[in-house]
């Protein structure tokens, strides 16, 4: 685990691996933990890189409020400091709003979004705030003992920090959330796989099935019967479909 300075903010990431780049994001309030188990899958086959956005996990919190355009400049920043040359993009939910723009703007090889943000919500953001939280809440009582994570989440919203920083993320994720990145869809023409969960409820199926049918070169897979967090609960099927994606990108040694 390394950490990189990008304008004065720290970035927390791991790299594994050799061959073409894979660059994982996660999704907000989350951190790179959440794509270990692809870094442990693709790592024999791909040079395998996962970032803390600034904010989460042990990054720090950007200066000010950023929306996605801020994101992305910092990602670029990122890559161009690592050698990272049009990478594969493995993104979830809002990590995958980065990787829309990162693609209209810059060389990617082929994107993988699942779960993934970028147009308007039809509800408002505060229906999303909440929901955001509470999804993200939950699923992290699944990832390690419940104790240990009542104490640690408990720690950390308590905290002064926190408290003094809240006003920079809640600001960060209006600004996000209400940016529709719809009329970038037509500028991405790299392959792209798209991942569903049936009953997600963060990024409603609608939001798949319009990016499959307004970007150039992408095709939907939908899990049935899952909700958000599709990539991370069938974490052996989604691994399994995104190597059949980008098995001709393999790298044997």
């Amino acid at each position: 685990m390394s950490n990189l300075q990008i304008n004065g903010v720290t970035i927390h990431y791991t790299q594994l691996g050799k061959g073409q780049d894979i660059l994982c994001l996660h999704g907000w309030g989350q951190n790179l933990e959440m794509f270990q188990a692809s870094q442990d899958f693709f790592s024999p086959y791909f040079r395998v890189t996962l970032i803390d956005f600034p904010g989460f996990g042990e990054s720090s919190l950007p200066p000010v409020a950023w929306g996605v355009e801020e994101y992305t400049l910092n990602l670029k920043v990122l890559c161009d400091r690592l050698e990272i040359h049009e990478p594969i993009i493995i993104a979830h939910s809002f990590g995958a709003r980065v990787a829309l723009l990162y693609a209209a703007q810059y060389k990617v090889h082929k994107l993988v979004l699942t779960g993934a943000a970028g147009l308007k919500p039809k509800r408002g953001p505060d229906y999303y705030i909440r929901l955001a939280f509470y999804k993200t809440a939950k699923q992290l009582f699944k990832l390690k003992p419940l104790k240990a994570h009542r104490e640690k989440m408990a720690a950390f919203f308590g905290s002064t920090d926190y408290k003094n920083t809240e006003g920079v993320i809640r600001q960060s994720f209006v600004k996000i959330v209400n940016s529709d990145l719809r009329k970038t869809l037509p500028l991405i023409t790299v392959p792209t796989l798209l991942i569903w969960g049936e009953f997600d409820e963060a990024t409603p199926l609608w939001m798949g099935k319009i990016m499959e049918k307004e970007m150039k070169d992408a095709g939907l897979v939908v899990f049935e019967k899952e909700d958000h967090y599709a990539y991370h609960n069938q974490s052996a099927r989604f691994h399994k479909i995104v190597e059949v994606f980008l098995e001709k990108d393999k790298t044997y040694e």
